[in-house]
């Protein structure tokens, strides 16, 4: 029974109620469950709380990325990629999506999507196509806004364990060690690297595929347009 607060998450995600309330909700009903009291289950959200406060510091950076934008951030962006003519969207993404999983694999994090993604990779994937092509449609636009997320993603999740230090091999080696389980964070790094680099292929490849996609429907279409005239 101690368990229903899984429960009540994975249906209060499945519902799209409010995050904050299902979480909340779900330690609540976990606590009474326990039987602990009000007090306690009180004491303890709130001490989790306090512990933890310190992620919710990358709000911070929202207000800038917004008067970065307002002012220009995105159409700089866009411009500096107009320039490069003989750059495609996916040698663009696959550059980013390298970057992101080298620099992630040093223990430094680029921001993710509201700080990085939507501002600034997003748009310079779109202009380079548009550049190449002229305009796009917009099932193509949001194909390739879901491209850059995934270059993000992909960079983030397999290239975070390449780095001893990171929360997830950190997180391993505790959940192991309390399992009696000793295990080296550094041997667990090395362990991730042949992952990462079949992603980091696999992510390349998808990227090419999109250039390929993009310059075939285009091409094509732009000579039917051409010899309509």
């Amino acid at each position: 029974m101690e368990l229903i607060g899984i429960l009540i998450i994975i249906l209060g995600f499945a519902l799209k109620l409010d995050t904050i309330a299902v979480v909340v909700s779900a330690g609540v009903v976990t606590g009474f469950v326990a039987n602990m009291s009000i007090v306690e289950i009180l004491s303890t959200l709130g001490d989790a709380f306090v512990a933890n406060r310190t992620t919710c510091l990358f709000m911070l950076t929202l207000p800038v990325i917004g008067l970065c934008e307002r002012y220009g951030l995105k159409a700089k962006a866009v411009m500096l990629i107009e320039k490069a003519k003989g750059l495609s969207t996916g040698i663009l993404l696959s550059g980013y999506e390298f970057i992101r999983q080298v620099t992630i694999a040093m223990g430094v994090t680029l921001g993710g999507h509201p700080q990085f993604v939507r501002p600034l990779i997003s748009p310079m994937a779109e202009s380079a196509a548009i550049v190449k092509y002229g305009k796009l449609d917009e099932k193509d636009i949001d194909k390739i806004k879901a491209h850059s997320a995934l270059a993000d993603n992909i960079g983030n999740f397999f290239g975070q364990n390449l780095f001893m230090a990171s929360a997830g091999i950190l997180l391993i080696a505790g959940t192991l060690e309390t399992l009696g389980i000793t295990v080296d964070p550094m041997a667990l790094s090395k362990a991730s690297i042949p992952v990462a680099i079949i992603a980091f292929v696999l992510c390349v490849g998808k990227n090419l595929l999109l250039d390929k996609q993009l310059s075939k429907k285009y091409n094509s279409k732009n000579k039917n347009l051409g010899g309509n005239k």
